[in-house]
């Protein structure tokens, strides 16, 4: 992989991430890190030492005096949720008691993690916790500690159980529900027998996350190293070439992981080799030729790649999906769509999605594929009718005569009856309709989760675009390179013969509903890091620009891609 670090398994990268996602850091490999984390623990022990031996002094009672539910009560008054858990619960202490301490020490713990996990680390106000621990004397100074520490524990609980950002907020298209945790129960389950085991079940681990926070340790450990190297300069470089620009694409190459240590100078057979792998991970054609975009990918610096890798963790954590059995799962700027049969990829075909353009950009959702139409008719979107085709018909009633025009009843209407000057963009009162055919613009085959975007997968006749590598060209629908053999992978389950049937209905060319027994959920993502599998990170580009977005937002809220820095 290109992280320059040795490839672990799932079950040692799992074992790697549990113990540095959630355990105190301070035996962290990098050197670098080790010296910031004896850092950062030193007060936190020292103020912990402190704490314990004033709340071990006083009996418990005290701490639900006047002076400390006075205190908690004005310092939780602008939280109802928080001010609510300590009334019912007589103002009993979740982290300021005598017997709170391995609370406390767990949630300082996970705070301590924050930023592993490219949270906001300002957020939680880790820093003014430490501060308070140190400094508090008094009850009220308690009262306040303790409001302190449950807002930290609500807001660091919601952020890596379910996402620092409200992605809608951010970007329109982006329309993935997210299920965030209630703050009772969240509370409930810390002041439980196990707090730490409450705060180690919120952190996604998911396969896919853990390999990503595996893949943002390396990058951390080479940022901290001083990266891949000088950039490949100048143009294109072939298999054969030589010289200074081929011994620095070698020693880049070596320094990513994707060449074994030689001594060559010579774009030989195992430069190639590298070079095809490292495009096959970053979904460039596959020549084996570092042409322009290939050494454009080559060419970017671990801290970009740190910032994909941090925002795909972020967009993991809005995945609240279950991975067993089947889902349909399409990447969008992979230009892919995949069946997925627990956890496993058992098809894949290449996918044309919706332009570059805000209005025709594919947007992001979760549904449930509920059945496919074969022959289909397709009913042209309102937007598509008065911006494409209502300006064609207003200067030539005849034009796009492969259209039907439709009344709101369905029924066909014949043009000469129809004056489509008299109409604006408002007015227009007809539907259009494109009947089966070979030249439908779906295709033969559709397949649908009703949703209110419209959106959904179909065939194409405009196969030509399936050669191109970009491929952001719809209106927004999903178009797929090979949607018949997707169509016989996906209903070969409930219907053993479906090639045979497929072809007999879609030969009778009517158009026919085919339902299936068992819906399908379908997630329509947007990751531009990956794991493409056998230790391998896989890249793409931000087509629509989205992770930039969000990466500006996270940046806003205060990560930062090169924790080593701080």
């Amino acid at each position: 992989m290109d992280t320059g670090s040795k490839s672990l398994n799932l079950s040692e990268a799992k074992a790697f991430c549990a113990f540095k996602r959630f355990k105190m850091p301070n035996s962290v490999p990098n050197p670098v890190r080790k010296a910031r984390m004896r850092g950062l623990l030193s007060p936190v022990i020292s103020g912990l030492a402190l704490a314990a031996v004033l709340w071990g002094a006083a009996p418990p009672a005290a701490a639900k005096s006047t002076a400390f539910s006075q205190s908690l009560a004005v310092a939780a008054s602008g939280d109802e949720e928080i001010a609510a858990w300590y009334r019912e619960t007589g103002f009993d202490t979740l982290w300021t008691g005598a017997d709170d301490l391995a609370r406390r020490q767990a949630l300082i713990a996970a705070l301590e993690t924050a930023g592993d996990h490219g949270l906001p680390v300002a957020r939680y106000d880790l820093a003014g916790i430490r501060s308070a621990l140190v400094s508090a004397r008094t009850e009220g100074d308690l009262g306040r500690l303790e409001v302190k520490m449950t807002r930290a524990w609500l807001d660091w609980a919601r952020d890596i159980s379910s996402g620092a950002l409200d992605p809608a907020k951010i970007d329109s298209t982006i329309v993935r529900e997210i299920t965030r945790p209630e703050p009772a129960a969240l509370l409930r389950a810390v002041a439980g027998k196990d707090p730490a085991a409450a705060m180690r079940g919120l952190v996604p681990d998911s396969d896919i996350y853990v390999q990503l926070m595996k893949t943002r340790f390396d990058l951390e450990d080479i940022i901290a190293s001083g990266g891949w190297g000088p950039q490949v300069p100048g143009g294109a470089l072939e298999p054969g070439a030589s010289g200074e620009r081929v011994v620095i694409l070698r020693d880049r190459l070596i320094a990513m992981g994707w060449l074994s240590p030689t001594p060559t100078a010579v774009y030989d057979r195992a430069v190639q080799n590298a070079v095809l792998n490292f495009q096959r991970a970053h979904g460039l054609p596959a020549d084996g030729v570092a042409g322009g975009d290939t050494l454009a990918e080559i060419n970017k610096e671990p801290e970009e790649r740190m910032k994909s890798v941090l925002v795909a963790m972020e967009r993991e954590r809005w995945m609240d999906i279950d991975r067993s059995g089947r889902m349909i799962w399409v990447n969008l700027p992979d230009f892919s769509t995949e069946i997925v049969d627990d956890g496993r990829v058992t098809f894949r075909t290449r996918s044309v999605i919706g332009r570059e353009d805000m209005d025709r950009r594919t947007p992001e959702f979760s549904d449930r594929m509920d059945h496919m139409v074969v022959n289909p008719s397709w009913g042209v979107p309102r937007s598509i009718i008065v911006g494409e085709y209502l300006p064609l018909l207003r200067s030539n009633p005849n034009a796009v005569s492969y259209m039907q025009i439709i009344d709101r009843n369905g029924r066909v209407v014949p043009r000469g009856s129809v004056n489509f000057a008299s109409y604006t963009s408002r007015s227009f009162p007809f539907g259009m309709r494109q009947p089966p055919g070979d030249d439908n613009a779906l295709g033969k085959v559709k397949f649908m989760f009703p949703n209110k975007h419209n959106i959904y997968l179909h065939d194409t006749p405009a196969k030509s675009l399936f050669a191109h590598d970009k491929r952001a060209y719809s209106h927004g629908c999903i178009r797929l390179a090979d949607p018949f053999d997707f169509a016989h992978a996906l209903f070969r389950t409930q219907a053993p013969e479906i090639e045979t049937e497929f072809n007999k209905t879609m030969k009778g060319g009517l158009e026919t509903p085919v339902k299936l027994e068992k819906q399908v959920p379908i997630h329509l993502v947007y990751f531009t890091a990956y794991p493409e599998g056998r230790g391998v990170m896989g890249y793409r580009r931000d087509v629509y620009g989205r992770d930039a977005k969000l990466w500006s937002a996270l940046s806003a809220e205060g990560v930062v891609a090169r924790m080593v820095s701080q």
